[in-house]
């Protein structure tokens, strides 16, 4: 079986904002849908995995683009595993229009594999026999052009916006779904720095799982020296932002074009 997943979508109207290109959050499920087709076409779904008591849990993620699609254009993702860890996977991401092949960008991610039941890391080497070993593509055969993870989050004198989790907000695994706190971070710049700039690249680290009820407090400031680059922590307060600091759920960096 071919090692690299591609899967296909349109840019929907209702999946655009105001400036005609694909919502970044819309992107991230695109992504993850990519990677789900992945790893269920070779037996490693979610679906095949919970008849065991696994899940994949996304830990890292990192995109950057050149542009972003826009409205009605045709993109394909290609998704490929490039290297198999004890605890970890990583696992890169081509993204191109279907029909001239101009590249939008690349992203990275890092996956772990937790017992549904513990919420432990599973060892992935052991599991069936370590045969995702088996489709592994390194980064010599296929590379992936964009640096690994590089989110440094050191906060001095943030703001701070606190925002209630609901229904929507919470996934098939019980918690605040990933790309749900991607579309919180961006909700918090006004809309003159969209009409102005773009998302160039986006670091996101997942530190700890969040829950319905729960209250996140969203903490960004720019970097020192460097304005075109934003640093969010977000801290989760179980039903209210009152008790102090709060655990640390996700850290983020963004570059802004």
């Amino acid at each position: 079986m071919d090692k690299i997943e591609r899967y296909s979508f349109v840019v929907e109207p209702f999946h655009v904002d105001f400036t005609g290109r694909l919502f970044m959050g819309v992107l991230g499920n695109h992504l993850l849908n990519a990677a789900g087709s992945h790893s269920h076409s070779r037996g490693w779904g979610i679906d095949q995995l919970n008849e065991a008591h696994y899940t994949w849990v996304l830990s890292r993620l990192s995109i950057e683009l050149a542009e972003m699609p826009a409205q009605y254009e045709r993109v394909e993702v290609e998704t490929w595993v490039e290297s198999v860890m004890k605890l970890f996977t990583e696992r890169n991401f081509l993204i191109r229009n279907a029909d001239d092949g101009r590249i939008y960008g690349y992203a990275r991610s890092i996956w772990a594999m937790i017992d549904v039941a513990t919420r432990q890391p599973a060892n992935l080497l052991t599991l069936k026999d370590g045969d995702i070993l088996k489709y592994v593509l390194t980064a010599d055969e296929k590379p992936c052009p964009i640096d690994k993870f590089n989110a440094r989050v050191r906060l001095a004198e943030p703001h701070a916006v606190e925002v209630p989790t609901h229904y929507s907000d919470v996934d098939i695994n019980g918690h605040i779904n990933s790309i749900k706190y991607i579309e919180h971070i961006l909700d918090l710049f006004p809309r003159q720095q969209f009409e102005q700039h773009r998302v160039q690249r986006l670091d996101i680290a997942y530190k700890a799982e969040s829950y319905y009820g729960d209250t996140l407090t969203l903490y960004h400031e720019a970097a020192a020296g460097n304005p075109a680059e934003q640093l969010v922590e977000i801290r989760k307060h179980v039903g209210s932002s009152d008790k102090p600091v709060g655990e640390t759920v996700v850290q983020a960096t963004i570059v802004w074009e």
